[in-house]
């Protein structure tokens, strides 16, 4: 299968998951599986919230920023991956002054 995603519209979704100012993103979503390319704007985060069906992992491609993991906050840049597995709670956070670009897997388990 190839996900195409210049072929899936971008959405605006406010608040995701509680999280402040707006998540952009491209989705694709099976039924159980989703992946994603995203951006959050400087400024904007995705609210804190437990993964208690599936795991995420967050490749971030640009920017700079931190995710909350656990509660402890941890730092990410372009290049570096966070893993929350399942059963483990996070928040992704744009602390910074430019976008945070990131692609996203949600695998169903």
């Amino acid at each position: 299968m190839i996900i195409d995603f210049n072929n899936i519209e971008e959405q605006a979704l406010a608040n995701f998951k509680g999280g402040e100012k707006e998540l952009n993103a491209r989705m694709f979503f099976d039924g159980l599986n989703r992946v994603m390319i995203a951006r959050l704007q400087p400024g904007a985060t995705i609210g804190l919230h437990t993964h208690d069906t599936s795991s995420e992992i967050i490749f971030v491609t640009k920017g700079e920023g931190h995710v909350l993991y656990d509660g402890e906050m941890l730092p990410v840049k372009a290049g570096t991956v966070h893993y929350c597995p399942k059963g483990h709670e996070h928040s992704l956070i744009n602390d910074s002054q430019s976008d945070l670009e990131f692609h996203a897997v949600v695998p169903q388990q």
